[in-house]
């Protein structure tokens, strides 16, 4: 019985001795095994994980390693479990937790800094110094779940309380998953500049961090809202969510197109969320004078960038990392105000026995699927879900 001291936990959450968890071996080398149910410490909570969403970044570190780091170094053959975008059940209680009950239903952060270094006493705990150097024999408080520690492709985690956000029992487990992805956009424009009502944004590439970048921005107010890619399916959910104008940058020059719209100047934002080769000086040519830049994705090799133009026209340029500053909260609180629908970017659903066929899809995009979720608990059948 998982009965371990000074955990509080309740007979109406049974918990098992062990779990079913996927393991990361050699590159895009998963094995469904059996792990001990984990312990949460002080300020820690054990989570039942009902839900978990396949991002991009879960396909990278699967298939290349970075940018997770285990104990300092490489994720694989570490009986390391990946996966980051989940929500759950409260289940056990670390000693010392009163924030949370048992049974309480959670959305989750990936990031908890250390709280000691430089960047965590600022507020930046995405950009913590502590970074991979784990809970084990080199403790220092840093946890980032399906990044420096065990992640969500299991049926338990455990998560720091400074991570969690507390959800309505009518927000559903797929639309919670969601809310990591939206809180990225979110961490984006506030660093950009906060507010931005009145005030301009580009969206480039409609990915699920694009996509909710427009519906979080136009929640903000900014006006015009506008979206460039290349598939006119996704530029349609950009539209659904938001935009006022899509681009299809296949079909015309993307820089151009976004001045003309705008009144033959640049904006004020640009929100960069396609890692392509040219996506930087694109950007720097669709901001005015002054104007800011987000930078939200990883490029698949370092990219030639025009300094001198950024330089010329005062141009500020941001790399974010993950949803910082508490950004999963506020938007936690724009999708239970439906203030916009997260769900439209949720395409497919899998049992998580069959996670090795829901990345196959997330990382080939078949059938148009954009934001893959994999339930723990419920029906064993693959089910799709149409963005309506």
């Amino acid at each position: 019985m998982y009965e371990p001291d000074h955990v509080k936990t309740s007979p109406d959450f049974p918990i098992p001795e062990t779990m079913r968890a996927w393991v990361l071996g050699d590159p895009d080398q998963l094995t469904l095994t059996k792990k001990p149910v984990p312990v949460p410490k002080r300020a820690e909570v054990l989570v039942r994980i009902d839900a978990v969403a396949i991002c991009a970044t879960d396909l990278e570190i699967i298939h290349h390693g970075p940018p997770a780091s285990i104990l300092g170094g490489m994720p694989f053959n570490k009986n390391f479990t990946p996966g980051h975008e989940y929500m759950g059940t409260v289940v056990a209680l670390g000693q010392g937790v009163d924030e949370y009950r048992i049974g309480q239903r959670v959305t989750v952060e990936i990031h908890a800094g250390c709280g000691q270094c430089k960047r965590c006493r600022e507020g930046m705990y995405t950009a913590c110094h502590n970074y991979g150097l784990n809970y084990g024999d080199v403790d220092k408080g840093h946890r980032a779940n399906g990044f420096t520690t065990d992640g969500g492709f299991a049926e338990y985690a455990i998560n720091n309380i400074n991570t969690l956000v507390p959800i309505s029992d009518e927000m559903s487990d797929e639309e919670a998953t969601l809310v990591v992805t939206a809180g990225t956009a979110m961490y984006g424009l506030t660093e950009l500049g906060g507010l931005v009502a009145g005030e301009s944004v580009v969206v480039t590439g409609p990915g699920p961090i694009g996509l909710l970048g427009v519906a979080v921005a136009k929640a903000l107010g900014a006006s015009p809202v506008i979206l460039t890619g290349t598939r006119d399916n996704r530029l349609q959910i950009g539209k659904e969510l938001g935009a006022d104008y899509v681009i299809n940058a296949k079909k015309e020059d993307p820089v151009e197109a976004v001045r003309k719209l705008n009144g033959g100047k640049g904006v004020d934002y640009v929100v960069e969320c396609s890692g392509a080769p040219e996506a930087v000086n694109e950007a720097a040519r669709m901001v005015n004078r002054g104007g800011r830049i987000c930078l939200a994705a990883f490029p698949g090799k370092p990219a030639e960038v025009d300094i001198a133009h950024i330089v010329r026209n005062n141009i500020y340029v941001y790399g974010i990392r993950g949803e910082g500053k508490s950004a999963t909260h506020r938007a936690e609180a724009f999708m239970a105000q439906k203030r916009f629908d997260a769900t439209k970017v949720h395409t497919h659903t899998f049992a998580l026995d069959d996670l090795p066929t829901a990345l196959k899809y997330a990382r080939e995009r078949i059938e148009d699927a954009i934001k893959v979720v994999v339930k723990t608990h419920g029906h064993a059948a693959l089910s799709r879900v149409a963005a309506e």
